[in-house]
């Protein structure tokens, strides 16, 4: 059990200033600018005051241990341990430093220290202690003593896929393949399987001469366009190659990847710092491990420390399998950083160095068109489109993608070619039925078939009030005034402060004579200023003369003359 806590809570703050009025003056502007730093996950800055404050005061348990998450979290895993190492020798109970001197001790291959630790009760946590104890084991050459360690897992319902998970890949490790293959098949139950576990298993059946099968199983688990890696599997497995097993083949690369599949485990919360600190092990204790540094990429970016993310991403090498995947990332910190134009130069390096990759000159259209530039949006999604021989039901966003690039740059009938054939891919897709609904609706195109797109969109999400929006809409526009009423308030419920709702909102009071109301909403709308969907100056227009005259104005029927179609 870890017995500090986080470091930052406000009575451990106060304890850890000290008593001495000089000393905590001192001590407290760097801690409090440690403290702040660590709150919001800035880890750079909260080492660095974390490392002030420690030159004060060395043997403060609140400081060590903040300095260790702090280092940890930025890669600086030699120093993390420096500090953790410190705190062991003081006797210091925290999990965090055990699991960072548990590290240090598997990267030196000091399995004594580690059964030394685990025997003294220096708890990393019981997943890891149990793991780490299985692996310390096998490094001591006792393979009984090891699988009586994970078998502790086994018997745990809560933990036991993990268990067999790291326990398949000892036997593998000691040449015991056919055992391996039965536990990752499921013989003894669910397994805790990751993609390296599943390219691990494909090269044990390989091993075993089982090519079939392990060609069923990397097809069944991968796409057509997977990874370089997948795909030199695949061609190898074709020619009847044995794929060599090079996951684990040490005890250290065993608890790389327990600390692997750990991190896995807890990276659906982002802000969650363990599982980046796991993650940042997993890399101390393999270099290579390419996975690792993508989860560490990704759990940074998604904490906003786009700095330290395109750090851990620069780490996958250029021959890597997992280099394109680490450059998308780079483009999509350098994005979020607010370097637009250095993310599509770099995406456009990509797409000319990966002509054959589909993600490539997607993901290129996708950052064009969030910058508005929709004909070079429309030229890398024709790329992409060009690549899928056939298009798949997955492919339908690239077609729906190109498909509102072409709706927002002017060219409504290739926009509709697109839309229609994203739906073919996705019959029941409700982002597409919606907008080639409203798309249609806007363009006074078959207003029956784009009520009914809209109507299933609906269905499919009731609270989305977009797809609500569009249904009040269409039947605006079909002269269905008094029906379009409900569903336009309750969209605006939704959305209460979208400027093209509130505007629809507007005309659809007017159409049913409420024109204070319809006047109000129009006003509000113009108060939110700019949009693209939103005509200011047809606005202000209204304002001042009524929907009526504007539509005369603009040479269309006034309301009361459309018929029950909009005609």
């Amino acid at each position: 059990m870890r017995v500090i806590g986080k470091f930052w809570v406000a009575a451990m703050f106060w304890a850890a200033l000290g008593s001495g009025a000089a000393g905590a003056q001192e001590r407290a502007g760097p801690f409090l600018a440690a403290r702040a730093a660590s709150g919001i996950g800035d880890h750079a800055p909260a080492a660095l005051y974390f490392g002030r404050v420690l030159l004060a005061d060395p043997e403060n348990p609140v400081f060590l241990e903040g300095g260790v998450l702090a280092n940890a979290a930025t890669g600086d895993i030699e120093t993390a341990l420096a500090l953790a190492r410190r705190m062991v020798d003081l006797g210091i109970s925290s999990q965090i430093a055990n699991l960072v001197v548990l590290a240090g001790d598997f990267a030196q291959g000091d399995y004594a220290a580690v059964l030394e630790s685990q025997a003294a009760g220096r708890e990393a946590g019981v997943l890891v202690d149990a793991l780490a104890t299985g692996w310390a084991h096998l490094g001591q050459g006792s393979m009984s003593e090891s699988l009586a360690a994970f078998d502790t897992l086994v018997a745990d319902d809560a933990m036991a896929s993990f268990g067999l998970n790291q326990k398949a890949f000892a036997l593998a490790m000691v040449g015991d393949l056919e055992a391996a293959e039965a536990i990752f098949a499921g013989a003894d139950g669910p397994v805790a399987m990751n993609r390296r576990s599943v390219l691990a298993h494909v090269a044990i059946l390989s091993q075993l001469d089982r090519m079939e099968e392990a060609t069923a199983l990397i097809n069944d688990m991968f796409d057509v366009d997977a990874e370089a890696d997948i795909l030199a599997i695949r061609a190898a497995l074709a020619d009847g190659e044995r794929i060599p097993l090079t996951t684990v083949t040490t005890p250290q690369d065993g608890l790389a990847e327990a600390l692997f599949s750990v991190a896995g485990a807890l990276s659906s919360d982002p802000a969650d710092e363990f599982a980046l600190l796991h993650a940042r092990l997993t890399l101390y204790l393999r270099p290579d491990h390419a996975d690792a540094a993508l989860l560490a990429g990704r759990l940074l970016a998604q904490a906003g420390q786009y700095a330290l993310a395109d750090e851990a991403y620069a780490q996958i090498p250029e021959d890597d399998p997992f280099a394109l995947g680490a450059q998308l990332g780079r483009a999509q910190a350098l994005y979020n950083e607010g370097d637009s134009e250095g993310a599509i130069d770099q995406l456009r390096s990509l797409s000319e160095t990966h002509p054959t990759s589909v993600i490539a000159h997607n993901t290129l259209g996708d950052f064009l068109r969030r910058e508005e530039r929709f004909d070079g949006a429309i030229a890398a999604y024709g790329r992409a489109i060009d690549l899928l021989d056939p298009p798949e039901s997955r492919h339908w966003v690239v077609f729906y993608s190109r498909a509102t690039s072409h709706d927002r740059s002017g060219d409504w009938p290739s926009a509709e070619s697109d839309f229609r054939r994203a739906l073919e891919l996705a019959p029941e897709q409700p982002g597409v039925l919606n907008d080639l609904g409203y798309s249609m609706t806007e363009q006074g195109g078959n207003l029956e078939e784009a009520l009914a797109m809209i109507e299933r969109a609906v269905e499919a999400e009731p609270d989305n009030g977009f797809f609500v929006d569009s249904l009040a809409w269409a039947l605006f526009r079909m002269g269905r005034y008094d029906e379009a009423v409900a569903p336009m308030e309750r969209a605006s419920q939704l959305l209460p402060v979208d400027p093209v709702l509130t505007d629809h909102l507007g005309d659809v009071y007017w159409a049913v004579d409420r024109q204070r109301e319809a006047r109000f909403q129009w006003r509000r709308a113009l108060s939110y200023g700019e949009h693209p969907g939103l005509d200011l100056e047809r606005l202000r227009r209204k304002l001042e003369v009524g929907l009526d005259r504007v539509l005369e104005e603009e040479g269309a029927e006034p309301l009361r003359a459309r018929d029950a179609n909009g005609n």
